[in-house]
């Protein structure tokens, strides 16, 4: 049976919330990774920044038909990287088998809070 997915995965829209006092839920992105093979997938993923050089080469693992949530907000989740909130980036998933990408944001800084969810543009 072939697995699902994809090795490349594009999210072109990062955008961190700021964080805010007083609120229920706490803004936030997160890339969430499947991986529905037998072998762990390496991730490694690539920042691009509107105003400064990318950093390349953030390595994660997702076990083997595993599915895994990344809070972007959570810099030992992503290799020690801090993404400053409020600030406009792009991200590239890249991974040695095919995985299924999902990039969401929470946004709760104001009353209607509202919720984003993008599956992301694959290459094979």
């Amino acid at each position: 049976m072939k697995q699902g997915g994809a090795h490349v995965w594009y999210f072109p829209d990062g955008y961190l919330p700021e964080k805010v006092e007083n609120t229920r839920l706490e803004p936030h992105e997160a890339l969430m990774v499947l991986n529905t093979g037998s072998e762990p997938a390496r991730i490694e993923l690539d920042f691009y920044f509107e105003d400064r050089e990318p950093v390349k080469g953030v390595a994660l693992t997702v076990g083997s038909e595993r599915s895994v949530c990344f809070r972007l907000d959570h810099p030992e989740q992503i290799g020690g990287l801090v993404i400053p909130p409020l600030t406009q980036y792009g991200m590239r998933l890249r991974s040695d088998v095919p995985v299924v990408a999902q990039f969401a944001r929470l946004d709760a800084t104001q009353p209607n809070l509202a919720y984003y969810v993008n599956i992301g543009y694959a290459e094979e």
